[in-house]
């Protein structure tokens, strides 16, 4: 025999053997009577080596309950892959709208997958990414357009040849009722079927080292007619976690605040509908479960695999873990258990590796054996107590800065752990991380602290962004039973954001305006908070850039701060020259902090169900020149919703405009106001508004006038809440105008809401962001409400009521369905005629 044949044979045989030698009786388990969730979370992937994909377009998206099933109820790996961060959606926690809701998205998915164990991907991977959420589409052709087709579907080819799902599921069907998002994600996840096991599509991927994958099963959403699968996943609660699947999935939902999602659901059953659109396994038609023709795990794999030691080896392996799961929920046998099966894991690996497997079936297994290597490294953690802490003692970091972290290892287990390694893992070449010495070794019981001391770079890094890694990663392995076991440890994002931010951060209050070229000279009032986000003292100046001829006062000054997170709050006055152009121009801000220059916004958001994040961008107000005019002595009561910015944008236009409270609602005088305004959805934020709307139409009828903007059906609507019966469309996804460039149609040319005080044309819908409007009603009495406009997507029949006007005794109200507040806020001209002449109606009915 060659020698080195002879090497590889004999390293083959003793390998095998204490493989098997490793195999023991499983010991009785110990009786609890609270179940021990998070241990359970952590043995029951030990039962399948099945992966499941689910693909969907915007945070909420996840098909919850059935990611629950499989995830909490049967232990497969499941991924979420979605497509954009949900810029484009509402918020009903605040007013963070575009980027910064898709930040406070992003972080609702990430705990909403926490608590299903799901693993979770999202194909945008930066602000402003190309894979947006531009707002509601009808089409995917309009989506993939406006995302880039190639790129999206690139980026999805690669989330599925790395993470080699066996089966896939988009959340949603291809049909014409859907959202366009959707539908587009569902296309392209479809097409991967094939593509995704073609290396001659994306063939860059293959270079870069990855493979060719092919999916086993692809499966859509069932219909009535188009069911190849049907099985209940509801009916009794899962005996550890005592709550139903369906009622699992609604706890993860309900992380989605900002959306205002999760119900809770009684016990019943729940079942789900699937069908079968694509399988590489020969399976067709009818199916008894997801998993038919499927390895569920190393058991049944084994069955293909046709070297019989290699086979042998993976039943052996599954027997092993079935003993760790047997061993629940004994925590101290768990550890044995899991040691003894990551060590047969590891040596099943080699074996792969110098077994004469084909090279598509030994890349396959080697993937599952690593996937089932890390599963036992997080089951060897929980199960064996061995918890290691990280405190920071400041978690913002500024140019040159050093903080210091800890970690405190919790050796509870019942074994002595030995090797204990600390890797901390860098964001870039230029941070630097000093490990103190340490004792390598802890006995049961006991407990140490590792001191590290993380500097950042002097001269220039990357600011915080909220969809990076944490700059504070730190790899601590250590060895358990004869085995290395390695725990990442990063910051809990409930607790601590660890964030580079720069020294100091401003926040612009508007951060966009308008300029009124209607005015010989138009000035506008900037408020400007600053933040030392310095470990101490600091000082510096701050400088106003305006255009030539532009006056800003004061222009520059100095700052003094005398402690960390001080802030400071300012007033700059921009004030333009006689015959300013009718352009957009940005004032810009700059700190000059101990020889360093910034000029950077930096929002800080906060909600105690996702913590601390920033929105870093450019410090830059906006202006936006153009005609305006407006109403002299109108007074105007505003009810806010906490759902949109329209009364601060109005005052800074010029107008006078009071927000109303509970206590103005219920007993104050409303006569004295000329207009009220009602914000986007106020009936299901301001109950006050809902329990005296009585007043608010007494109001009306003596005289008053009401511009009443969009709602829900589901927002505590009710068509009495009108002087004349109104009912906003539903399903709402068919009553909207998504094409923000719809031609409009003036049906009233004439009416006084057109004429005055700015004249209205059809250049007022121009330049609009986002859509025309939403939520139309789709019934509305016609004898007493008047519509002035008509529009509708391409190819459908036109909406009438998106803006329509009533008599209500001696007063007037108006419904508009027309999305006001995306247009003011993005400083759209026309929006804020258009709406100024709504709220003027009083001087010209």
């Amino acid at each position: 025999m060659h020698p080195l044949r002879f090497r590889a044979w004999f390293v083959f045989v003793l390998t095998f053997v204490l493989f098997v030698s490793l195999l023991a009786p499983s010991l009785p388990t110990q009786a609890q009577e609270e179940p021990d969730r998070e241990l359970w979370k952590a043995l029951l992937p030990l039962d399948t080596v099945v992966s499941f994909m689910n693909t969907g377009a915007h945070p909420d998206d996840e098909q919850s309950a059935l990611l629950a099933y499989l995830s909490l109820g049967k232990g497969v790996r499941t991924i979420s892959v979605l497509a954009n961060r949900g810029e484009g959606g509402q918020n009903q926690i605040g007013k963070e709208l575009g980027n910064a809701l898709g930040i406070i998205r992003s972080r609702e998915l990430q705990e909403a997958a926490k608590l299903l164990n799901v693993h979770l991907f999202m194909l945008s991977q930066d602000l402003n990414d190309p894979i947006y959420d531009f707002g509601f589409s009808k089409s995917p052709e309009e989506t993939l357009n406006k995302w880039g087709e190639t790129l999206t579907y690139e980026r999805l080819i690669r989330r599925i040849r790395e993470e080699r799902p066996d089966i896939v599921m988009p959340s949603f069907r291809d049909i014409p009722t859907e959202h366009g998002h959707h539908r587009a994600i569902s296309e392209l996840t479809i097409r991967a079927f094939r593509d995704a096991a073609d290396p001659n599509v994306f063939p860059e991927q293959i270079r870069q080292g990855l493979k060719p994958w092919q999916i086993k099963k692809i499966y859509l959403p069932g219909t009535n007619g188009h069911e190849t699968l049907r099985f209940n996943i509801g009916g009794k609660p899962d005996p550890i976690y005592g709550l139903t699947y369906p009622q699992l999935g609604e706890e993860s939902r309900k992380m989605h605040k900002s959306q205002g999602m999760g119900r809770d659901l009684p016990v019943g059953d729940f079942f789900i509908s699937l069908e079968l659109v694509n399988s590489a396994t020969g399976s067709k038609g009818k199916e008894s479960s997801l998993f038919d023709s499927l390895p569920y795990d190393f058991a049944d794999y084994a069955k293909q695999v046709p070297q019989p030691a290699m086979k042998q080896a993976l039943i052996h392996l599954q027997q092993q873990y079935e003993r760790a799961i047997q061993a629940y929920p004994n925590r101290a046998h768990v550890t044995r258990e899991v040691q003894k099966a990551l060590q047969m894991t590891r040596l099943a690996i080699h074996l792969a590796q110098v077994q004469p497997l084909n090279q598509e079936q030994r890349e396959d297994l080697l993937y599952r054996l690593q996937i089932k290597e890390q599963q036992l490294q997080h089951a060897s953690a929980v199960a064996s107590e061995i918890q290691i802490n990280l405190g920071i003692d400041r978690d913002i970091w500024t140019l040159g800065s050093t903080s210091h972290l800890t970690l405190t290892i919790h050796n509870n287990s019942d074994q002595p752990i030995t090797g204990i390694r600390v890797k901390p893992v860098l964001p870039e070449d230029h941070w630097k991380v000093a490990v103190q010495p340490y004792i390598t070794s802890l006995g049961p019981k006991h407990q140490k602290t590792i001191r590290l001391a993380m500097s950042a770079p002097v001269d220039h890094a990357s600011f915080f962004h909220p969809y990076h890694p944490s700059i504070v990663q730190i790899d601590v392995s250590y060895l358990l039973e004869g085995q290395t076991v390695t725990q990442r440890i990063t910051p809990d994002p409930l607790k601590q954001t660890a964030a580079l931010l720069p020294d100091w951060g401003f926040l612009l209050s508007p951060e966009s305006s308008i300029i009124n070229t209607a005015k010989e000279q138009d000035t506008r009032t900037i408020h400007l908070q600053v933040t030392n986000y310095k470990n101490g003292p600091s000082q510096g100046t701050i400088h106003v850039n305006v255009p030539e001829g532009w006056k800003a006062e004061p222009a520059e000054w100095d700052v003094h701060f005398a402690k960390a997170d001080e802030q400071q709050s300012f007033q700059v006055n921009i004030t333009t020259p006689k015959g300013v152009k009718e352009q957009t121009y940005d004032i810009t801000f700059e700190a000059n902090v101990d020889g360093h220059r910034f000029n950077s916004q930096v929002q800080r958001i906060f909600y105690p169900h996702i913590g601390t994040s920033y929105y870093v961008r450019d410090a830059k107000l906006t202006l936006h020149a153009f005609p305006l005019n407006l109403p002299t002595g109108l007074k105007i009561g505003y009810v806010e919703s906490g759902f949109d910015d329209v009364s601060n944008q109005l005052r800074q236009a010029g107008l006078n405009i009071t927000s109303l409270t509970e206590d103005d609602l219920k007993k104050n005088d409303l006569s004295q106001y000329d207009t009220i305004v009602v914000g986007i959805r106020a009936y299901l934020s301001r109950p006050d508004l809902l329990a005296n709307n009585h007043r608010l139409l007494d109001y009306v009828e003596n005289g008053g006038h009401v511009v009443m903007q969009y709602h829900k059906p589901e927002d505590n609507w009710k068509s009495e809440l009108a002087p004349y019966p109104l009912t906003p469309g539903d399903p709402p996804i068919s009553w909207r105008v998504t094409d923000e460039t719809a031609p409009v149609t003036f049906l009233q040319p004439e009416h006084p809401i057109m004429q005055w005080p700015n004249k209205i044309t059809s250049a007022d819908f121009d330049g609009w962001v986002q859509e025309r409007g939403v939520y139309f009603p789709s019934s509305w009495d016609k004898e007493h409400y008047l519509p002035l406009l008509s529009m509708s997507d391409p190819g459908e029949e036109p909406f009438t009521s998106g803006l329509l006007v009533a008599d209500y005794g001696k007063g007037t109200y108006i419904y508009t369905s027309l999305v006001w507040y995306r247009q003011i806020q993005a400083q759209v001209p026309g929006g804020y005629r258009i709406f100024i002449n709504l709220v003027s109606y009083p001087h010209t009915r």
